[in-house]
């Protein structure tokens, strides 16, 4: 117990004194929870991390409900590229519910852009945080766009997943 408590209060410390540090102990994904957040766990701890720069379609919070267009296919294509593998996390710092903002990296892949690449998420709208920078993403997004890939398909019908939060 005291030694998980000074394992978490490290992570803390490396948290609030490196603002875009990477965390380079090994982290393996435990859960996909949807498009754009995961778990990952150490042998001593689990985290939470929301995939920083990106914004993926709403999954339902009823539970027979199918939620937004394109949720499901994000959810399975995010487990696709990290469940149960080896991450390393770019951080950025939390948001508002205490999970870490990072760019989650399998072999050196940025599974964050390769969200956007395929058309199962947009950028995120809102200010980035310290350091982010999203010029990748943003081209990433139009040439998603441009290609009608994923959830560009609905074209001028199309509903970010910020406008459907208010909505639903």
């Amino acid at each position: 117990m005291i030694r998980s408590f000074k394992v978490i209060i490290t992570l803390l410390a490396i948290l609030l004194i490196l603002p875009a540090a990477s965390i380079a102990e090994q982290l393996r994904v435990v859960r996909v929870t949807d498009g754009d957040t995961i778990k990952a766990a150490t042998d001593q701890i689990g985290i939470i991390i929301r995939l920083v720069g990106i914004d993926a379609p709403e999954k339902s919070r009823k539970k027979n409900e199918p939620g937004q267009p394109y949720s499901r296919k994000a959810t399975k294509y995010l487990a696709s590229l990290v469940l149960n593998k080896t991450i390393t996390v770019q951080e950025y710092g939390t948001d508002r519910y205490g999970r870490i903002l990072g760019v989650v990296f399998v072999n050196g892949t940025n599974a964050n852009l390769e969200m956007v690449k395929a058309g199962l998420a947009e950028v995120y709208r809102g200010k980035p945080p310290r350091y982010f920078n999203p010029k990748i993403y943003q081209e990433a997004e139009a040439e998603a766009k441009k290609a009608k890939r994923g959830m560009w398909s609905f074209g001028d019908k199309y509903i970010s997943p910020k406008e459907w939060r208010k909505m639903h």
